[in-house]
């Protein structure tokens, strides 16, 4: 007699939220992105929203503060949960950089040193309130996707009396030791 075995199933799309825990974004139902594309993200925004300002009134402004806030929540909402430090420690590091960078480049060097010191200075301070905003709440965010994102312990199975685990914890190894 010939057994036929049921079908296997196929494989195919995971269903909804069906991510592992660490490669899920805040979101059970999207997949994280890898850490570099969150920060390049947080840092495409951040580059738009000052290049934007500087153009428009000359100093970082309402657009800069937005699009900055913007690009590193998103960051942190939507990175891998395994690969949360980047986005969550990226906020002040994203802006003594790009602010230096847009604005010299922007503006080109000045005459002198504390010509240029000046021109990136006053942008760096006028922009500390948002940047101490900002990573506050990503840092809450952070915490409460640590938090709340766990893999749950799967109930561990009672060893019974009869059971074939407990038959076997009491054997001896089939090769006698030597002495």
């Amino acid at each position: 007699m010939i057994r036929v075995s049921a079908p296997t199933a196929r494989p195919g799309p995971r269903p909804v939220g069906q991510w592992p825990v660490e490669d899920r974004s805040l979101l059970a139902r999207v997949l994280g992105i890898p850490p570099l594309a969150a920060v390049g993200l947080a840092f495409g925004l951040t580059a738009l929203g000052l290049f934007v300002d500087l153009q428009r009134i000359g100093t970082v402004g309402v657009v800069f503060q937005a699009l900055y806030f913007a690009g590193c929540v998103l960051a942190v909402v939507w990175v891998r949960r395994r690969n949360l430090f980047g986005p969550v420690v990226a906020p002040p590091l994203l802006l003594a950089i790009a602010v230096p960078a847009i604005v010299l480049l922007g503006d080109g060097a000045g005459s002198g040193a504390a010509d240029a010191l000046l021109t990136v200075g006053a942008p760096l301070v006028n922009s500390f309130p948002t940047m101490a905003v900002t990573s506050g709440v990503v840092l809450a965010l952070g915490l409460f996707r640590l938090v709340t994102q766990r893999e749950r312990e799967r109930p561990r199975r009672k060893v019974s009396a009869g059971s074939d685990a407990a038959r076997g914890a009491g054997r001896r190894p089939a090769t006698p030791r030597r002495s």
